[in-house]
């Protein structure tokens, strides 16, 4: 019972930690590791320890799975090369300076557990800069290579860590064991990703219920991830695999009810899961601190030198990743060089997170090595503080003082308009095929369906004021509201029962949930 009190506890905390970010327009991220801060030393609040199995097993797989389902494949795709120059070249440049710094720093630990270390602090959140990138309106290729990014470099870092320490250990000393490994742990995970993502598409679109599709929904993640740690393969490339093939599949894998109900599902979950990273983050200060042997002038410097030989990292990786590969003719044509303000942005863009302090968490403890295993660990929650706070705080204004290019708006809307209007008359066509026996006022009501799609598209172009549309949708939700009191007033007196009330609700929820994004365009 204790248990349940606890999380309970930490939900509520979470979840008013969000609100109170939006109420004041701070980044919720930033709010929640700061409160969890304070939190880790108010006498009586719950004390909870970040198990790595808990984050690289339970939170991590979904958040990455939910992620992956809703990247966009084409884009993924497009930005390939920058994205794996980021999540895999960057994550290992990191990891061997960061080690080969520390390794100065601290001559006595074997440099395999220095570049162990760096594998741990090297891949930013997968959380906090796509989160941070959507919120202050990063042009979107900015944004999906940050969050292709964030896809794969955990599984980049982890491999790298488990080739460290294997080293470190004498589990793996020599090429061909450590290459084999980097070849279980990547090809085996893609392996896993694919098997599990056919497996799972295939009950997908055997599973016709609206219930029985979103209860499956829960279970990929985890069964993949465990599927792949079992034989020694990354459950965090299983994992994206499988999100990717499945988000690009889903409109045809799911009904249009299934993908509702999972939908819902997974905007709730991450809203959760993404609240309590961030505050259990905060919460293990007061562990860490209490661990910590090292004196506190000797962890203050190391602990400045690592932080700034991660930021000035990613910076002298990111610029010459983006302009070299341009100054080859065939790649500069596909993909012109970008304005210096992109880089700049993706450089400063490297807040890290909780699979940084699980992942030094799970390094090997002192009886296996002889190193300063508590300092390792204040680094990574340092790390993930500092970057949090000062990148994670400053990058709006950063972005603000660039004057990013913003994305074409107007072209977007041109786009949608023209599919809009091909969509609909294909549909007309398929109702004119079917019209034979139908009654003429059914097919005017489906023909002005089709007109009021294609004007609603038409309208975004029009730039501000109140169209039609958003007219439509404010009245009409007025209207559900007068509707709606009617029949709890007909449910208070007895004249209808409780069901019936609940199946008209149930109606009218519906249609103002397609009418709330039409009002509040």
């Amino acid at each position: 019972m204790d248990g349940l009190v606890e999380v309970v506890i930490l939900v509520a905390v979470a979840v008013l930690g969000v609100a109170l970010a939006r109420r004041i327009g701070m980044l919720a991220p930033i709010l929640l590791v700061v409160g969890g801060l304070a939190l880790s030393f108010v006498p009586g609040f719950p004390e909870v320890h970040l198990e790595p199995e808990m984050v690289l097993v339970g939170i991590l797989p979904p958040l990455l799975y939910v992620a992956a389902i809703e990247t966009s494949v084409p884009a993924f795709r497009f930005n390939l090369r920058p994205i794996l120059l980021l999540a895999v070249g960057l994550v290992i440049f990191t990891a061997l300076v960061v080690g080969a710094v520390l390794h100065m720093l601290l001559p006595e630990v074997p440099l395999s557990l220095c570049i162990a270390l760096g594998a741990v602090l090297a891949p930013p959140d997968a959380v906090a800069a796509t989160s941070i990138a959507r919120r202050i309106g990063l042009p979107r290729r900015l944004v999906t290579i940050l969050e292709g990014e964030s896809l794969i470099n955990d599984a980049t870092a982890l491999v790298l860590l488990r080739v460290a320490t294997g080293a470190a250990t004498g589990a793996a000393v020599g090429f061909l064991e450590i290459g084999r490994d980097i070849v279980v742990a990547a090809g085996g995970g893609i392996a896993v990703g694919a098997v599990g993502a056919g497996v799972i598409g295939f009950l997908h679109k055997k599973i016709t219920d609206p219930l029985l599709g979103p209860a499956l929904s829960p279970l990929p993640p985890v069964l993949i991830v465990l599927i792949a740690e079992e034989i020694h393969s990354s459950g965090v490339v299983a994992v994206v695999v499988a999100g990717l093939y499945l988000g690009h599949r889903m409109p045809t894998l799911m009904s249009a009810a299934s993908r509702l109900q999972s939908d819902a599902f997974w905007q709730l979950t991450r809203f959760l899961l993404e609240g309590l990273v961030f505050l259990l983050v905060g919460l293990q200060l007061r562990d860490i601190v209490r661990e910590l042997n090292t004196p506190w002038g000797e962890v203050a410097w190391i602990t400045a030198a690592v932080i700034g030989v991660l930021i000035v990292t990613r910076f002298i990786w990111v610029f010459p990743a983006t302009y070299v590969p341009r100054l080859i003719p065939k790649i500069r044509r596909r993909d012109p060089f970008p304005p210096v303000s992109h880089p700049v942005v993706v450089g400063w863009a490297g807040m890290r997170g909780v699979v940084t302090l699980a992942a030094a968490l799970a390094l090997p403890p002192t009886s296996e090595v002889e190193y300063p295993r508590d300092l390792f660990i204040w680094l990574a929650f340092a790390v993930i503080v500092v970057t949090l706070v000062l990148q994670g705080a400053t990058l709006p204004a950063v972005a603000r003082r660039l004057h990013l290019p913003q994305d074409e708006t107007t072209q977007d809307a041109l786009a949608e308009a023209a599919v809009q209007n091909a969509a609909s008359k294909a549909a007309r066509d398929r109702l004119d095929e079917l019209a034979d026996g139908v009654p003429e006022r059914v097919l005017h009501k489906l023909r002005d369906l089709g007109e009021h799609r294609v004007n609603k598209a038409w309208e975004r172009l029009g730039g501000g004021g109140e169209t039609p549309t958003r007219v439509y949708g404010r009245l009409r939700r007025e209207m559900i509201d007068a509707e709606r009191g009617v029949f709890r007033a007909a449910r208070d007196e007895g004249r209808i029962p409780e069901e019936v009330l609940r199946r008209a609700q149930r109606d009218l929820d519906l249609e103002e949930s397609m009418l709330h994004r039409t009002v509040e365009e």
